[in-house]
């Protein structure tokens, strides 16, 4: 299991500031939407700069028509970033465009589907897709893993099955940890670090436990340790 730090904080600077902090740790740094519409590839460049070895995943999370969710995909693969991440439910066709599109790159980053994002509640979720968490979850596993992905976002409470109907190499990464028992914020799934474990995570994503401490390197290295 690996931890993926979330770079959540309102400004560049403040992001930085963090980064700098928990620099002499191994671990991947998430990109989400705000933070790279704001500050674009120059951001992803000077956390390059602070430490080389450092993994990103930028979460952008496309969803379009297959062939623009290629062309974006194909765009990434200019970035340097070591993860990205597409939409599940722009179905299996559009998930193959992306990767038989990124078929001539030798090398290519981690590409993960999103299931079912962990805010959604279980009625919301029926309300949107006409199916439980669960079920559904399992089906855009199924589909990601035909189409060719590496694996899916999807809460602590689904990594268990999907691995049970894909294969133990299928990644999942899992949103909503809160490794001390946090409170869960705008999250409604959520689970902590040993729940992961026994649910076969890969990646854990953790945020607001990290980035609202005094001491984030002190938290990062707990969390760490529990692994």
């Amino acid at each position: 299991m690996e931890l993926c730090v979330a770079l959540d904080l309102p400004t560049k600077e403040e992001n930085l500031a963090l980064i700098e902090k928990i620099k002499a740790h191994d671990v991947w740094l998430k990109v989400g939407l705000r933070s790279y519409i704001r500050d674009g590839e120059e951001f992803l460049k000077s956390i390059k700069k602070i430490n080389p070895d450092f993994k990103i995943f930028l979460d952008l999370k496309l969803y379009d028509i297959p062939n623009t969710m290629a062309d974006a995909a194909e765009s990434i693969m200019g970035l340097d970033v070591d993860m990205f991440n597409v939409h599940a439910s722009a179905g299996k066709r559009a998930m193959k465009t992306v990767m038989n599109r990124l078929e001539k790159y030798e090398k290519r980053p981690i590409v993960l589907a999103v299931t079912a994002l962990t805010s959604f509640a279980e009625d919301e979720f029926s309300a949107v897709y006409d199916s439980d968490i669960a079920t559904k979850a399992d089906q855009f596993a199924q589909d990601s893993l035909e189409a060719g992905l590496d694996g899916v976002v999807c809460s602590v409470f689904e990594s268990d099955s999907i691995k049970q109907i894909t294969n133990d190499k299928f990644m999942t990464l899992t949103p909503g940890i809160r490794p001390f028992g946090e409170d869960a914020g705008d999250q409604k799934r959520v689970a902590d670090v040993a729940f992961a474990k026994e649910a076969r995570v890969d990646f854990i994503v953790v945020g607001r436990p990290i980035y609202q401490s005094e001491n984030p390197s002190e938290i990062v290295a707990k969390i760490l340790k529990q692994f």
